[in-house]
């Protein structure tokens, strides 16, 4: 397998420490410091390196072997043929291949995923989307050899799994021991992995594809390019309009043994700047020395010279004993997003053979293989659940995007109570605006799923890669309210659980309120008369601000009639009609005329108004002009969806 990334890093701290060489002064810490782009997919975003590179006999992929999942990949992984530090949780594949271990501790085979499988691919892009991964950065190295094959064929696979669960990939380049380096990558992706932009999950930023280059300037003999080709092939990839990340030594700025000299220019050629940490750090301190040393002085020279940065996060070795129940890796998130990284980059999604994977692993030594010598997640003592470090990473995300405030405390418990409640909810779909006035923005959703239950919802308001919640709701609707008039606002909305899980975030959706004036409902909380209900369902439930109460008349007895009396004479002109947003609410048509209470008579004709849950259940009846009404009378002849007039909002308005 040549040299790791790890083993490298491992090397170069054993010659020398870090020494500082000069570099931009560090601003303070929580400063704000100017990105030098945009939210995008890898702006503002959580991305995992992704290997998808284990194979197993008899799966059918080109390279036929055990590959990386032992050091001869001719014979079945055992004690004493291990590619790996760790053992994967095997309970959510469908498809896995016997191995020369023992059985697990609880008695059933030792088996192992193959990456050339679409359902493996599959089953981690769909953990990917459930636990808040943004996007996936597919490891290629030098694909001229025997791999090559097989590298092509795990980027048609990713590229599937990426479109199946909506999460973003690109392509990253590892030039480890690629002695055709220069050539052959512009060659690679000119006749194969620039097909690969045409999905539309390939991410982008700044409107180009986004392709990574991990390894230019690392100070060992696997990466011997000169600053004149390593140039090259950065301007090169410019030129094809794309998007280039940089994987470079974490001294990149300060200088030290993991990095050659004279590469500034190198590194300030890339648009953005991933600094390396796997082996480097161990512990929380180490983080907290890493952030003083290198994050701080790093994000303000990538600041000075419109770059971003994206610093790397890990879990840290399972069989080091470095992970401390997930502390070791949320101080890392907490020191990332208190020096106002532009983005975050976990190392590793799938890198059992580090032991710094954040897949779901082993949590106990009833998963691992009995006489393996694997440690599990609880290797401290400390119950871990599976998928601890895929929660972990979904919440550090949020942080990084506001949606939840910065703290150095972990909120992520190691476990999940509720019953067995190990998977966050899906996020709320079809998130629409119901209504909209002067101040305010009514939003309905569906509802999200769990496995135990959803408790309720977070509405957040969006500006930019930021999210700041406005509220919470037990219900699928929600008014957000204190806004500003004739201003666009961008919602979207979580979905939790009693165990603390948290969806993904639904679609956002983008509202402008109305003008100043003329916005207010006056019919709001106002007296109401009615030809009559049935049970508890009053027309005051129509002017309560309650999207999910209603009046409903007498069955079977049109016409029917609400009314509500605004307390005096006003100019109205709009009137508009809700129903509750829930999609257990059909589609149905209601017919309504609008006639003064007061005794003038009709003031409109009657109209058909079409209610669909899937744009709101809303609907609107416009004036010829202006009346001035003190009692605005609703009468309702006919209902498509229930023999009864119903009507959850009741809203005048001026204008």
């Amino acid at each position: 397998m040549g040299v790791t990334r790890r083993r490298f890093v491992q090397a170069a701290i054993a010659v020398t420490a870090a020494t500082a060489a000069g570099g931009t002064q560090a601003a303070p810490a929580g400063a704000a410091v100017a990105a030098g782009s945009p939210p995008g997919d890898v702006v503002g975003k959580v991305t995992v390196g992704y290997q998808g590179w284990f194979a197993c006999a008899g799966d059918g992929a080109p390279i036929d072997g055990w590959w990386h999942w032992t050091q001869d990949w001719g014979r079945p992984p055992s004690p004493s043929n291990t590619g790996i530090k760790c053992w994967p949780d095997m309970r959510e594949y469908t498809h896995s291949y016997p191995t020369a271990y023992g059985n697990l501790g609880n008695g059933q085979p030792a088996t192992l995923f193959s990456s050339y499988d679409q359902q493996t691919v599959d089953t981690q892009f769909r953990w990917m989307s459930q636990y808040g991964v943004d996007t996936a950065a597919l490891q290629r190295f030098n694909p001229t050899g025997g791999e090559g094959p097989t590298r092509d064929a795990m980027a048609v696979k990713v590229r599937s799994a990426a479109e199946s669960h909506g999460v973003k990939f690109y392509v990253m380049y590892d030039v480890s021991g690629w002695t055709g380096m220069q050539s052959e990558i512009k060659a690679d992706w000119t006749n194969k992995m620039k097909a690969h932009t045409a999905s539309s999950q390939y991410a982008t930023q700044n409107g180009r594809p986004v392709v990574c280059i991990w390894g230019f300037g690392f100070n060992d003999a696997n990466h011997p390019f000169s600053t004149e080709a390593c140039l090259d092939v950065i301007n090169w990839f410019k030129a094809q309009g794309c998007y280039v990340i940089g994987g470079v030594p974490r001294e990149w700025r300060t200088g030290g043994a993991g990095t050659r000299t004279g590469y500034t220019d190198v590194y300030h050629a890339f648009h953005m700047i991933s600094p390396w940490m796997v082996g480097a750090i161990g512990n929380a301190g180490d983080s907290d020395h890493a952030y003083s040393t290198y994050t701080v002085g790093d994000e303000a020279d990538c600041a000075a010279h419109g770059i971003d940065y994206q610093p790397c996060v890990l879990p840290g070795d399972v069989s080091g004993r470095q992970r401390a129940h997930g502390d070791f890796m949320w101080r890392q998130f907490y020191n990332m997003c208190r020096a106002g990284v532009q983005g975050i980059y976990i190392s590793m999604f799938d890198e059992y053979n580090e032991g710094n994977q954040i897949a779901k692993t082993a949590e106990s030594q009833a998963w691992t293989p009995t006489g393996s010598g694997f440690l599990a997640l609880d290797e401290d003592g400390t119950a871990c659940s599976s998928d601890y470090y895929l929660r972990l990473t979904g919440d550090g995300g949020r942080m990084l995007k506001g949606q939840i405030a910065l703290t150095a405390i972990r909120p992520t418990p190691p476990t999940v109570s509720g019953g067995g409640d190990t998977s966050a909810p899906t996020p709320p779909t079809n998130l629409r605006v119901t209504e909209r006035t002067g101040s305010s923005v009514a939003l309905a959703w569906n509802a999200a799923t769990d496995n135990v239950g959803v408790t309720g919802y977070r509405v957040l308001r969006v500006d930019g890669s930021d999210a700041t919640q406005v509220g919470t709701v037990a219900g699928t609707a929600y008014t957000v309210t204190g806004l500003a008039p004739s201003t666009g606002y961008t919602f979207q909305v979580v979905a939790l659980d009693a165990a603390g899980g948290v969806s993904t975030p639904s679609n956002q959706v983008t509202a402008t309120t109305g003008p100043a004036g003329g916005a207010t409902d006056l019919a709001l909380h106002r007296p109401t008369t009615e030809s009559g209900h049935t049970q508890v369902y009053g027309s005051g439930n129509a002017v309560d601000d309650d999207p999910n109460s209603y009046w409903e008349s007498a069955n079977n007895a049109f016409p029917q009639w609400i009314q509500a009396d605004l307390g005096g004479a006003a100019a109205v002109r709009r009137i508009v009609l809700t129903l509750p947003p829930s999609s257990s609410w059909g589609a149905r048509t209601q017919t309504v005329s609008v006639q003064d209470g007061g005794g003038s008579g009709q003031v409109l004709a009657a109209s058909e108004c079409r209610f669909d849950p899937a744009s709101g259940n809303t609907a609107t009846l416009t004036l010829p002009a202006a009346v001035a009404l003190r009692y605005v009378r609703l009468t309702f002849t006919a209902n498509t969806g229930w023999p009864a007039a119903q009507l959850s909002g009741f809203k005048v308005y001026a204008a």
